[in-house]
């Protein structure tokens, strides 16, 4: 039988109500409220399971990846046994596992500017954990449009940074950040790595800030940024005010096309990669990854070039008819695509989504990292 609230309250949440200004009336608060959470990665492996265990009554858990081998190092709600699974799934799992009367909701889908407003229209909160500037965007603009507050993070080698926007009290992401930066020019996780930590400091920054904003206490940061360097162990604060250059936000746009990762004449699908190869076209299939990536898995015939080494590299490929770049996800591919066009490659291509989406949607045998 599910406990309630006032048999809990004694116990399971005694160190949290026990707090100067929190009390009980703050423990209901998070009881009732609704938060929907973007991505159940890095960042989302920490935001879930801190609201989980404060006592959030409703998470709302959105993500269309599955687990990988080399999520684990830094996605702890995530275990080996969960490889291959649809993360929002086993996320919520682990709610589960924390505190069962937690209701979870789970969509294992992109947000998109077709389902933002749908999503948001149903919580208190969205808690932004994407890795990627288009959903940050999009985020942001679903949050203004639907009224409501949205935390946000991102993470990068040895640091990252967490704020909050809402538009009815502050300054927003838009005004922090008016225009996305060049596509390839913010290295991603895959490309640059990510030191684990990173990832907890500033979750958990993320869920406080959640907490502090359903339950009333402290003061949000609104108009200011926290930034974390784990190479230093030290924090920062940035504050920043509305744009008086900015449009007011009264609709969605299209957000891939707005930070210039649209796909363009020059990717190509799985799917259309799959039907030039059974038909046998001459295809010089370029690996771009490093090569404990390669040994992992791999297309079959490819040419191994990591990025690092591709400029002095190049010498290698003249002979090719037509060159099909590919990394894990295709960011690296896409630098490597603007190398070889500088280089005299008109016919280069590079394939969008790169193995993971091979895997996932022409070959689900292979192993996948």
């Amino acid at each position: 039988m599910q406990e309630s609230l006032v048999e809990t309250s004694a116990t399971r949440y005694a160190r949290q109500i026990a707090l100067p200004g929190f009390g009980r009336t703050s423990q209901e608060r998070l009881r009732a409220a609704r938060v929907l959470v973007i991505g159940a990665g890095g960042l989302g492996s920490s935001v879930i399971p801190a609201l989980a265990a404060a006592g959030v009554g409703t998470i709302v858990i959105v993500d269309d990846d599955t687990v990988e081998l080399s999520n684990l190092h830094r996605q702890h709600i995530h275990g080996l046994a969960d490889v291959g699974c649809p993360k929002a799934r086993s996320a919520a799992d682990a709610v589960a596992g924390i505190d069962p009367s937690v209701a979870v909701g789970v969509h294992e889908v992109r947000l998109t500017a077709a389902n933002a407003l749908a999503l948001f229209a149903d919580v208190d909160l969205v808690i932004d954990g994407s890795d990627n500037f288009a959903t940050r965007y999009l985020a942001n603009d679903a949050a203004a449009i639907t009224g409501i507050p949205l935390v946000w993070g991102a993470v990068s080698q040895y640091a990252g940074q967490a704020g909050v926007a809402w538009a009815e009290k502050g300054p927003q992401y838009r005004d922090l950040f008016p225009s996305p930066p060049p596509p390839g020019s913010v290295l991603s996780c895959e490309a640059g790595g990510v030191l684990p930590t990173v990832c907890s400091v500033v979750g958990s920054i993320m869920a406080t800030e959640a907490i502090k904003i359903i339950t009333g206490i402290g003061t949000p940061l609104i108009g200011r940024v926290t930034t974390f360097d784990a190479l230093t162990g030290g924090f920062r604060e940035l504050a920043y005010g509305r744009d008086p250059n900015g449009t007011p936000i009264d609709a969605l746009i299209d957000y891939e096309l707005f930070c210039g990762t649209a796909p363009t004449p020059d990717t190509i699908t799985v799917a259309e990669l799959a039907s030039e190869l059974e038909a046998g076209a001459a295809i010089t299939l370029l690996d771009v990854r490093e090569q404990w990536e390669a040994d992992i898995a791999s297309l079959p015939g490819s040419l191994l070039i990591p990025l690092g080494s591709l400029e002095s590299a190049i010498r290698d490929l003249r002979s090719a008819e037509s060159v099909v770049i590919y990394c894990h996800l295709g960011a690296r591919s896409a630098r490597a695509l603007e190398t070889l066009k500088n280089n005299g490659f008109t016919t280069a291509r590079h394939l969008d989504g790169g193995i993971d989406a091979w895997s996932r949607l022409i070959d689900p045998d292979m192993r996948r990292y």
